[in-house]
C-alpha cells in the first residue's frame, strides 16, 4: 500500500499540506475554515453575544462529510462529566474522521482563561490575580496544568490569554486582563503562553487589538486610541507573548479603530502580525465576528461579503460556527466574488496547524487519557499558592491585622458567605452553571466565611449578610450593625459578582458607570465603621472600586482579584497572619468614583495640576502593597551624577532588598523609567523590570536590573520606533509612586530606529548577600 505524501512523516509539513490541498475540493478546503458549536442553543442569550441569531441549523451528518475544521466547546457549553466528555468528544471526532475522504480530525478548541472552562475542572485565580503575584514563573506552571488537563480530555487550542491592558477600569472585563502596564501584561501572559504550549495546547491570544480601549469602557464601544496608545500600550504585549512565548494563534478583537474593524483589517492582521512580526500560525475569530462585520459593524451588506472582508484580512477561521464561512463562502468563489486564493491561503495556516498537532498522521487516534481528572491535588495546591501570592494588604495603619485567634468576629457582607464570590465570569460555576440551576459546582469552594472558621478554630465568628451585590436595599443593615457591635472586629466582605452581559458587575458585558461600590454596599460600610468598632474591608472584585471615602475610618483593607476555588482560604490565610500578604497591585485603586478613567501611565497633562481642579491621583498607586515584615532597601547603584551611555548601550542598576523584620516575606522590587524631554509626550513613569524576592528575616538578596536603551524607545513622530539620546532616569521603587532610588543616565549618539528585533525584556539577576 502506498502512503499519499501527504500522510508521510518524511516529508516537511509544507509538502504534505501542498499535496493535500491540491487533492481537496473547494467545499473540502472550506470546510476546514469553520467551527461547529454542537449543543448549543439557538434561543436566547446563551454564553455568547448574539449567539441566537448568528447560530446556524445544520445537518451533522451531511456537513461532515466535507471534513471540519474547529468542534466548538465541548465541555464548556453545558454541566457534563469530565470522562464521558472526552469520550464523547473521541466519538465525534471518529466520526469526523469517517465522514470525510482524508479522514482529517477537527481542532477541538475550549475557553481557558481561569482554568479549563469544564464542569468539576479547578477554577484558578482570574488574569487580574495573575497580575497581583508579580511572578510569572507560577503563572506558567498553571498554564502547564491546564494544558495537560485540557490535553487528557482531547482539547488541542485554548482560547487564553487576555493581553488586554487596562485603559478605563468601568470595563467589565478588566478582571480578565493582568493589569494596566503593558510591561507587566506581557510578561506575565508570556509565561500563560509558555505554559500551555509546553503542554502541547495551542494558545490564542486575545483580543487583537485594542479592545479594551473602548469608548465610554462600553463593551464593543469604538477604540479612540491614538498611533501611539495603540502601538506603544496595546502591541507590545501581544509581540512579547509572540516573540518570547511562541503562542501559535491569535483571535481578531470585535472593535473597530478609526472606522476599521479589526476583523476586516488587512494592515493589522497580515500587515503587521504576518509581514512585519513574522507570525505563521492561524488567525481565530472572536465568535460571531465575521458575521458582526455585516450586522454591527455594516462594513459589509451580506455574510458573504463579510467572509470576503475577513478572508482579505487574514482571519483563518471562522469561530464559533460557519454563519459566513459555510456555505455563502464557496458560493462566493464560485461566482467571482471571492478569489480561491485566499481560501487556499487560509486553509494552508490551517492544515499546517494540524499537521503540528499531529492530527494528519495516520496514527493519530482520538482515545482520550485512561483518566480525566480536572481538579487534582496538584492543581488545588497551586491554586492555593496563586491565591494567596495574589492578595493584596492595601492598607494596615493601627497593625490590627494579622488577627488575634481569641477574638471576637463579626462577618458580614454579601460576599462572604458565598462560593461565587470567588470565581469569575469565564470559570464554569459563574460562565454556564448560571443556566444550570440544579447541577451542583462540581468542585470545592470553600467561602471566606467557611475558611475563617476553620483558620481560627477558637475565634467566636458570628455572620450576617448586610446586603445583596446589587439593590438598594438596606434592611439587613440592622441585624449585621448589630453583629459587628456586639464583636471586637468586624470583616466586611464585599465586592462584585461576575456574570455575563448584564448578569453580574463583572465580567463581559458588564461595565460599570462608575467605579462606586455596587449596589448599597456603600452605604453599607458608612453604617458598619460608624459603630466604631474596627473593620475590616475584604474586596472580593473583578476591577479596582474607589476607596478615597474610607481613608481613614477602617482598621485594614485586603484585596482579592477572583481568588479562584482556594480563594476564601487564601484570604482567611492574610487575615489569620498564617500567609503573609505578598500581592501588589495590577491596576491603581482610585480616591473618587469619578477619578476615572485614569491608570499610571500618564504624560504630565494627566497628572494632577493647577489647570484643573480634578485630581486623578489614586489612593493606591500601581504596584502598591504592603506585608507583614519590613525590607530595607540598601546601596543602590548610580548617584546624582549621571553615567553615559550609547543609544545602543546598556547599564546595571542594582538595590540590596533586607528583611529586617521578623518573619519569612516577599517585596517586589519595581523599575521605572522617566524619560524628562522627548520628541513626544511621554508617561511620567512607566514599569521596564520588576522581580519578586523572598527573604527570611535577616536574609538579603541583591537585585541587577540590566537594563538595554531598546527599552526606552517609544513610536516617534515619524511612526517608527526610536531612541533618542538625553537624560533618563532609572527609578527602584516599591510602588508607581514609592521610589526608593534613582539611577540617572544620558543616552548619547545618533537617533536609532528600531525593527523588530528590538530587546523586550529587561533581564534581572537575583544573588544572596551576606
Amino acid at each position: 500500500m502506498t502512503t499519499a505524501p501527504w500522510r508521510d512523516h518524511a516529508l516537511p509539513a509544507a509538502a504534505r499540506v501542498d499535496d493535500l490541498l491540491s487533492r481537496m475540493t473547494l467545499e473540502e478546503k472550506t470546510a476546514q475554515l469553520y467551527g461547529v458549536w454542537v449543543g448549543a442553543s439557538t434561543d436566547g442569550d446563551g454564553v455568547a453575544p448574539h449567539q441566537h441569531d448568528m447560530s446556524v441549523d445544520h445537518d451533522w451528518d451531511e456537513l461532515i462529510t466535507r471534513g471540519l475544521g474547529q468542534l466548538t466547546r465541548s465541555f464548556g457549553t453545558a454541566p457534563v462529566d469530565p470522562a464521558l466528555g472526552a469520550q464523547a468528544l473521541a466519538r465525534a471526532q471518529r466520526r469526523i474522521t469517517e465522514a470525510g475522504r482524508f479522514g482529517i480530525p477537527a481542532i477541538a478548541h475550549e475557553e481557558c482563561l481561569a482554568g479549563f472552562t469544564a464542569w468539576q475542572a479547578t477554577a484558578y485565580p482570574v488574569p487580574l490575580a495573575w497580575g497581583a503575584t508579580w511572578d510569572p514563573p507560577v503563572v506558567e506552571e498553571m498554564a502547564r496544568r491546564i494544558g495537560d488537563d485540557l490535553r487528557s480530555a482531547g482539547v488541542h487550542q485554548g482560547l487564553a490569554p487576555v493581553l488586554d491592558v487596562v485603559r478605563d477600569p468601568r470595563w467589565g472585563r478588566v478582571e480578565e486582563t493582568i493589569g494596566e502596564d503593558p510591561y507587566l501584561v506581557g510578561t506575565v501572559g508570556s509565561a500563560y503562553v509558555k505554559g500551555l504550549e509546553s503542554a502541547g495546547v495551542v494558545a490564542t491570544l486575545k483580543h487583537f487589538a485594542g479592545y479594551a480601549s473602548s469608548a465610554g469602557a462600553r463593551n464593543l464601544a469604538p477604540v479612540r486610541a491614538g498611533v501611539r496608545e495603540f502601538a506603544d500600550v496595546t502591541l507590545p504585549p501581544f509581540e512579547m507573548a509572540l516573540r518570547e512565548g511562541g503562542a501559535r494563534s491569535v483571535m481578531a478583537a470585535y472593535t473597530e479603530r478609526d472606522g476599521v474593524p479589526a476583523s476586516a483589517d488587512p494592515e493589522l492582521l497580515t500587515g503587521l502580525l504576518r509581514e512585519e512580526w513574522g507570525f505563521t500560525g492561524t488567525v481565530v475569530a472572536d465568535y460571531f465576528g465575521i458575521g458582526f462585520l455585516q450586522t454591527l459593524h455594516r462594513v459589509a451588506g451580506t455574510p458573504a461579503e463579510a467572509a470576503h472582508a475577513a478572508l482579505t484580512a487574514g482571519i483563518d477561521v471562522e469561530l464559533p460556527t460557519l454563519k459566513c464561512y459555510g456555505d455563502p463562502l464557496p458560493a462566493a468563489v464560485r461566482s467571482g466574488q471571492v478569489p480561491e486564493e485566499l481560501v487556499d491561503r487560509a486553509a494552508r495556516r490551517v492544515l499546517l496547524q494540524k499537521c503540528e498537532l499531529g492530527l494528519l498522521d495516520e496514527d493519530w487516534t482520538p482515545e482520550p487519557a485512561a483518566s480525566v481528572n480536572l481538579d487534582s491535588t496538584g492543581n488545588r495546591i497551586l491554586a492555593r499558592r496563586l491565591a494567596e501570592e495574589s492578595v493584596v494588604l492595601l492598607d494596615n495603619p493601627d497593625g490590627l491585622l494579622p488577627l488575634a485567634p481569641d477574638t471576637r468576629i463579626a462577618v458580614v457582607g454579601p460576599r462572604a458567605a458565598d462560593a461565587l464570590a470567588m470565581l469569575g465570569c469565564y470559570s464554569f460555576p459563574s460562565h454556564v452553571l448560571t443556566h444550570h440551576p440544579d447541577v451542583p459546582a462540581g468542585i470545592e469552594i470553600p467561602t471566606v466565611l467557611d475558611a475563617l472558621r476553620t483558620e481560627l478554630p477558637d475565634a467566636k465568628v458570628t455572620f450576617a449578610q448586610g446586603c445583596d451585590v446589587t439593590g438598594p436595599d438596606t434592611a439587613g443593615f440592622e441585624e449585621a450593625v448589630a453583629r459587628t457591635a456586639e464583636a471586637d472586629v468586624c470583616v466586611a466582605v464585599l465586592g462584585d459578582r461576575a456574570g455575563l452581559f448584564g448578569r453580574g458587575t463583572s465580567g463581559e458585558g458588564c461595565d460599570a458607570t462608575d467605579l462606586g461600590l455596587p449596589g448599597a454596599q456603600g452605604e453599607f460600610l458608612d453604617a458598619l465603621t460608624a459603630t466604631g468598632v474596627p473593620v475590616v474591608l475584604v474586596l472580593l472584585t473583578g476591577r479596582p472600586y474607589a476607596l478615597g471615602r474610607w481613608h481613614g475610618r477602617l482598621g485594614a483593607v485586603v484585596q482579592a482579584f477572583f481568588p479562584g476555588e482556594e480563594g476564601g482560604p487564601a484570604v482567611a490565610g492574610v487575615l489569620s497572619g498564617r500567609v503573609n500578604p505578598s500581592g501588589r497591585l495590577p491596576v491603581s485603586v482610585p480616591q473618587v468614583p469619578g477619578g476615572q478613567p485614569w491608570t499610571y501611565l500618564q504624560p504630565p497633562l494627566g497628572l494632577a495640576g493647577e489647570v484643573s481642579n480634578l485630581d486623578p491621583t489614586p489612593l493606591y498607586a500601581f504596584g502598591h502593597g504592603r506585608s507583614y515584615t519590613t525590607f530595607a532597601w540598601e546601596n543602590g547603584t548610580g548617584g546624582e551624577e549621571p553615567a553615559e551611555i550609547g543609544t545602543d548601550g546598556s547599564y546595571d542598576v542594582s538595590v540590596t532588598v533586607r528583611n529586617t523584620g521578623e518573619r519569612e516575606g516577599a517585596e517586589v522590587v519595581q523599575l521605572y523609567l522617566h524619560d524628562p524631554v522627548a520628541s513626544v509626550t511621554r508617561p511620567d513613569m512607566r514599569l521596564i523590570g520588576y522581580q519578586r524576592v523572598t527573604a527570611a528575616p535577616g536574609e538579603a538578596a541583591r537585585v541587577t536590573f540590566r537594563f538595554h536603551a531598546d527599552l526606552s524607545s517609544f513610536t516617534g513622530r515619524a511612526g517608527r520606533r526610536v531612541v533618542e539620546p538625553g537624560a533618563l532616569e532609572l527609578r527602584l521603587a516599591a510602588s508607581s509612586a514609592d521610589v526608593r532610588h534613582t539611577a540617572h543616565l544620558t543616552l548619547t549618539g545618533p537617533v536609532r530606529v528600531l525593527g523588530t528585533d528590538r530587546r523586550l525584556r529587561c533581564e534581572t539577576e537575583v544573588s544572596c548577600v551576606e
